[in-house]
């Protein structure tokens, strides 16, 4: 290879990582798997070290020498203490042993302890407590500095608000604990089953879904999916631990202050033990509740890990050793397309039967059009299928050696397969959609969520129920339900009377569900029962929603006008009312008889904070944001998100930042924690 061909190779690899980085990171929807960025990362890597005149002629950013940014819009940016890192992995264990090898010489030691950790697959978060007291969540982002997500985090049922004070493992005034956000198999496939039920497009994998979710704006939201958490690192802290201590010893510690931790871990001596004990982990992994794709291998010795130090990306002393997923090859029969409740259509491999990581596969997810273009799959190809994050199975490649003649390249459907409409395509969005409103696929599908437990909840009209009034043409769309006669039940068989009124009489019944119920139940997109709750308090009925405008939600400083509807919320549901059919369809149910049961408003509070908003910002000195809410709120006050006009007060502690700013610049009286106290106090 030329300096010139070296340089425009680097050039078009940097640009393919930064790609890939910003799918991977900032929007949680990679398009490869794990080991292909690897493997391109690694060539540019090499290309760098072998022609450094031409990756510097290149220019000086380079994805090799930086973490993964995670920043996303909407999130306040933290500083972390001490920068937070990635690691260096590897597939390979002459590489692994070419790793405890580099350490032996820099350290000058021929006997190394490691600890060997499972390499859990989820999103890197650090957690300051000070004085026990958790403060802050902050995202990697770019290593310097993340989002903060504590509200989000704070929905974690398993982390701690307060470290627990423990003999032999004294609580720092201030520590940086470092570990992943995650989410467990068993809640991904509780997740994947409802949107199966709803027809809408399965998750890909545990760890998109939980990245995806820890960066929602609606902490609710957040807690409906229910995260977990693990620690295992640390950053700063102060006083800085004893010089003798250790990452085993670490991980105790953390136990002792009742924070979750690793399931298992593995002390060793000298990489043969280290190679063994990932071995281990690599027949054990299966039976844990979350989601390994690798073992990190870190030294033990704190002391040493200060002594080996770090690279401008990633610590010398530690290194991730990744498991090659489980791949199968078989044979692709056909393509089967699918039609969500939106009218998304899903493509799906029907394939010959193969086992793969312990179950037999019969079909696998495809993703969308511009995969099956990407990666050239065609009927009859052979392909390669692996479980995505170790659940849903996924074709990842062809073996184009065994492609026959007669194997075409795919042309995705252009018409429905459902309903023979033309599908579209939507500006910003990759999958293709059946814009027919009357697809009998699609109204099956928004039926089935509208009557579902989780909206109006109509007993017996279930998956059976739905085919039947769908496909006899009885019901056309979810107003339809409330037109079903008897007459049309007893149609049905011999013995269906008692049946057929429970039915009707559970439809009637509907019709005075709560009102957020009937507003989850419509489908509007980005609204889910949180967000519905939310505007079920705002609005007195369907008839205003459909009639409310942006600015019904948006303030002119941006600032949100009703807790938990933010700016691509409050967009969704504008455009989705703007939609003739989905006015058509409130003015329906109305005509229907449907009278949604309001919220019952809370008794009018006697305390000293009635009609007052506060916005809390900072660390106070001796009460947790959460308790200083609690207490506000106990005395009539509302707690907000962000500062705007309408703002009563600011309660801003140590380290407040941009809404004490914004706070002062809008002329909002700010107090400290002493001045809350005395107005609880009547002062």
């Amino acid at each position: 290879m030329t300096p010139s061909e070296a340089k425009e190779r680097i050039a078009a690899l940097r640009a393919e990582v930064a790609l890939h980085d910003e799918r991977y990171y900032r929007r949680s929807s990679p398009e490869i798997s794990d080991q292909e960025y690897d493997q391109i990362k690694r060539e540019l890597s090499d290309l760098e070290a072998r022609y450094p005149d031409a990756a510097s002629a290149a220019g000086s950013d380079t994805p090799t020498a930086r973490v993964g940014d995670d920043r996303a819009e909407g999130f306040q940016t933290y500083r972390h203490r001490q920068p937070m890192q990635s690691l260096d992995n590897t597939y390979s264990e002459v590489e692994l042993r070419e790793f405890h090898a580099r350490l032996v010489k820099l350290l000058g030691r021929d006997e190394l302890s490691y600890v060997v950790e499972p390499k859990v697959d989820g999103l890197a978060v650090s957690l300051t407590y000070e004085k026990g007291v958790l403060v802050r969540a902050v995202t990697r982002g770019n290593g310097t500095e993340g989002d903060d997500v504590t509200a989000n985090a704070l929905t974690i049922r398993a982390l701690p608000r307060r470290l627990r004070a423990a003999e032999g493992a004294p609580v720092p005034d201030v520590i940086e604990i470092r570990g992943e956000i995650y989410m467990s198999t068993a809640e991904f496939e509780r997740i994947n089953a409802a949107r199966d039920a709803e027809g809408e497009e399965r998750y890909a994998n545990p760890r998109n879904l939980a990245a995806g979710t820890i960066k929602l704006l609606d902490p609710r939201e957040v807690a409906e999916r229910r995260l977990e958490i693990v620690l295992y690192g640390i950053g700063a802290c102060e006083p800085a631990l004893s010089g003798g201590d250790t990452q085993s010893g670490y991980h105790a510690r953390v136990k002792a202050w009742g924070l979750p931790s690793v399931e298992r871990l593995w002390t060793a001596s000298g990489i043969d033990q280290v190679w063994s004990a990932i071995g281990e982990l690599d027949r054990m992994r299966s039976g844990f509740a979350y989601g390994t794709d690798g073992a990190v291998v870190k030294l033990d010795s704190l002391a040493l890990q200060r002594e080996a130090g770090s690279t401008s990306r990633a610590p010398r002393w530690a290194m991730a050793y990744k498991f090659a997923a489980e791949r199968a090859e078989t044979k692709l029969l056909s393509i089967s397309v699918q039609v969500g409740r939106t009218g998304v259509l899903t493509p799906v491999a029907e394939l010959e039967p193969v086992s793969l990581a312990g179950s037999t596969v019969s079909r696998a997810t495809l993703h969308n059009r511009d995969e099956i273009g990407r990666k050239d799959i065609r009927e009859g190809d052979y392909v390669y299928v692996e479980k995505a994050g170790e659940v849903i199975p996924a074709v990842v490649g062809v073996n184009t050696a065994r492609r026959q003649p007669s194997c075409v390249p795919y042309v995705f459907p252009q018409v429905c397969p459902a309903c023979g409409s033309p599908v579209v395509s939507v500006e910003g969005e990759v999958a293709l959609r059946c814009p027919n409103y009357e697809c009998p696929v699609q109204v099956r599908r928004r039926v089935l969520h509208f009557a579902s437990k989780a909206c109006v909840d109509i007993d017996g009209m279930g998956e059976a129920m739905v085919d039947v009034v769908v496909g006899k043409g009885w019901v056309r769309g979810i107003a339809d339900l409330y037109r079903l006669s008897r007459e049309q039940l007893l149609t049905l068989g011999k013995s269906v009377e008692k049946s057929s009124d429970n039915l009707l009489a559970a439809i009637e019944r509907s019709k005075r569900a709560e009102l957020w119920r009937f507003i989850h139940g419509l489908g509007i997109p980005h609204v889910g029962a949180a967000a519905a709750k939310d505007l079920a308090l705002r609005f007195p009925g369907l008839e205003a929603l459909a009639d409310s405008r942006h600015e019904d939600y948006i303030g002119k400083d941006k600032e949100s006008l009703i807790a938990g509807i933010g700016q691509t919320m409050a967009d969704a549901i504008v455009t989705h009312f703007n939609q003739p059919v989905n006015r058509t369809l409130v003015r329906d149910l109305v005509a229907a008889g449907v009278e949604p049961a309001r919220p019952v408003a809370a008794a009018p509070s006697t305390g000293p904070f009635v009609g007052k908003t506060f916005v809390l910002t900072g660390t106070l000195p001796s009460m947790t944001r959460e308790e200083a809410s609690a207490r506000i709120e106990a005395a009539g006050g509302k707690i907000s998100s962000s500062v705007s006009k309408k703002t009563s007060f600011v309660l801003a502690g140590a380290d407040a930042g941009s809404k004490l700013e914004k706070a002062k610049a809008l002329g909002v009286a700010v107090i400290s924690e002493d001045d809350l106290v005395r107005m609880l106090g009547g002062g």
